[in-house]
């Protein structure tokens, strides 16, 4: 049995990933890309963020996806979608002026092809060492073409007491598993 035929939108150019060109550093792995994604938007707060380089690391029409609780429902969550430069005004607006360091704490990565997804439990902090104002968990799903990997979703949801990280997503609980 051969296999189906790719769908494609005839109206629509094949998107690929692009612009601008990353660095090769950045993006050989699974490791490599996730380290740059959190060297990026990690520093001190008069440091100004490498935008073009965030930028480099993700597909055309990439998403940032935050979940947050909702004004409408208590108790209840909403999807807040970002394209890259809604999330760069975002993270401007709420942490541009403050020193913000991230830094990933544990991964599972499962990879089949060109794709592969990165179940990453982080840890914000406003001094390097610090303790941590703010745990998630960052599902990310990547693709992969010519050796390079670029992000083309980006889903976190953040700890709270009635949402705790569950023990298997902690340090000493998993092992970065499958690095692609």
């Amino acid at each position: 049995m051969s296999p189906l035929p790719m769908f494609r939108n005839p109206t629509r150019e094949l998107h690929m990933p692009c612009s601008p060109y990353p660095r090769r550093e950045d993006v050989e792995s699974v490791d490599a890309i996730l380290g740059a994604l959190h060297d990026v938007i990690s520093g001190p707060a008069e440091t100004p963020r490498d935008w073009d380089r965030f930028r480099s690391l993700f597909a055309p029409d990439a998403r940032l996806i935050r979940v947050i609780d909702s004004p409408r429902q208590p108790g209840g969550a909403e999807m807040e979608p970002m394209d890259l430069d809604t999330f760069i005004q975002f993270f401007e607006s709420e942490l541009g002026g403050a020193d913000f360091y991230e830094r990933e704490s544990t991964r599972h990565v499962e990879a089949f092809g060109h794709i592969a997804h990165s179940f990453s439990t982080y840890e914000s902090r406003r001094e390097i060492g610090g303790i941590p104002f703010q745990r998630g968990i960052n599902s990310i799903q990547l693709f992969q073409d010519q050796g390079a990997w670029r992000f083309v979703t980006i889903l976190w949801d953040f700890e709270r007491p009635e949402c705790p990280i569950p023990a298997r997503y902690l340090p000493g609980e998993s092992q970065r598993e499958g690095d692609a």
